[in-house]
């Protein structure tokens, strides 16, 4: 597997791990309940889907899963700009956690465009190497 396949992995397993943290740290109260599940499977959901876009079997299958991480992701950011803004954690706290999801949604999003212009773009996973071209 690529390097930096290698890298988004544990980036996305970390990302996945601090947010599970975060949930557990909530109040115990109906917004922390909801909140907190929304954010949990959404921000789990970008580890798991990752993985998935690492064994890919075609640049169609590539794009559509890797789709799938970056709507996630930008979800998890979202859920935690709700849980600043809405006074249940501290912006401070949750300061570097946005961050995470805001650089992940910005590096997905660019191998998702990179991905799609196709031009001799390697798709590699455990099992095979798929090298597509952009069809002239």
């Amino acid at each position: 597997m690529e390097h930096k396949a290698v890298e988004l992995k544990e980036r996305t397993k970390s990302f996945a791990l601090r947010i599970i943290r975060l949930v557990r740290a909530l109040p115990a109260s109906s917004e922390g309940y909801v909140m907190g599940n929304q954010l949990l499977r959404s921000g789990t959901s970008v580890a798991a889907n990752y993985r998935a876009v690492c064994r890919a079997r075609s640049r169609a299958e590539f794009l559509a899963k890797l789709g799938i991480v970056i709507e996630e992701a930008d979800e998890s950011e979202f859920w935690l700009e709700m849980l600043s803004e809405s006074g249940l954690i501290p912006e401070k706290r949750l300061r570097d956690l946005k961050s995470e999801a805001s650089q992940l949604v910005a590096i997905l999003n660019a191998s998702r465009t990179t991905a799609k212009k196709g031009v001799h773009s390697t798709i590699t996973n455990q099992k095979s190497t798929i090298i597509t071209k952009k069809a002239s």
